[in-house]
């Protein structure tokens, strides 16, 4: 009996080379990690074609639309990065090369009227009433709130028409769109016309495009601006300051003056 029972007992060697030999019928651990991993590039270069790839109908209308805008009648197959290289040299050529020529024709104009109002001055001797400069928004004529209204009205004075009608002269040689904004200094008003200096620079704004469309500009040209004190050419620190800061600005406005620019180009080409 004892030596049956011994032979009972499970060999532990022999439990080892059975072991093994179960690991080496099934798949090895390193297979499903590399599957996974085939799987992950799979789905990731999916996800780059479809990222990548045009629809024929919007591609046919991008490559119209370059035709339009470049003159050319050869354009590079889509997808192809070549075919981007070429289109953004192009554009970005043609792009520079439009900018510089549109913006040197306007500067060229802004001078133009500049010279124009500043013999104007001269000669109708306004100097130190009526002045000309130019910044972001165009060509800008400035005059004096004393050469028009007297203080704390919005009626023109008839110093002011006279001013106004040579003013008239002036704008019709250049057809392009103006503005013109009232300014006052910072003492506050407060009447029944006019509660605060807004109402007051508006209406100054106002009379003054009136006077020009009575005298044949046109209207739809005309736009009006109140801006009361709130943009100061100097600090409103003295009677002579604020004196300055009251003031009628005529803006040949630099959009206008750049439409037209653009327009003249096109039309030349």
């Amino acid at each position: 009996m004892a030596e049956e029972e011994k032979k009972k007992e499970p060999d532990p060697a022999e439990e080892e080379e059975e072991e093994e030999e179960d690991e080496g019928a099934g798949i090895p651990a390193w297979v499903m990690t590399f599957a996974d991993l085939v799987t992950l590039l799979m789905v990731f270069f999916i996800l780059l074609f479809a990222m990548g790839s045009i629809e024929d109908e919007k591609w046919r209308l991008v490559k119209e639309s370059l035709k339009s805008a470049l003159g050319s009648e050869t354009i590079p197959e889509a997808g192809t990065r070549q075919g981007l290289d070429v289109i953004s040299a192009k554009l970005s050529e043609e792009s520079v090369k439009a900018v510089d020529e549109v913006g040197a024709m306007v500067a060229k104009e802004i001078e133009e009227i500049a010279s124009e109002v500043e013999e104007f001055v001269y000669k109708n001797k306004l100097a130190g009433q009526v002045q000309v400069s130019s910044d972001e928004r165009g060509a800008v004529i400035t005059v004096s709130d004393i050469v028009l209204f007297s203080p704390g009205t919005a009626r023109m004075n008839w110093k002011g028409n006279e001013v106004i009608k040579q003013v008239f002269d002036l704008l019709n040689q250049f057809n392009y769109k103006v503005k013109i904004e009232g300014h006052t200094d910072d003492s506050p008003i407060k009447t029944e016309r006019f509660p605060s200096n807004w109402e007051l620079s508006a209406s100054r704004a106002a009379e003054v495009a009136r006077m020009f469309v009575e005298s044949g500009f046109p209207a739809e040209n005309l736009s009006i601006e109140g801006l009361a004190q709130f943009r100061p050419k100097v600090p409103n620190t003295s009677p002579t300051n604020r004196a300055t800061n009251r003031r009628i600005e005529i803006v040949y406005q630099r959009g206008s003056i750049r439409k037209q620019m653009v327009d003249i180009i096109r039309r030349g080409g």
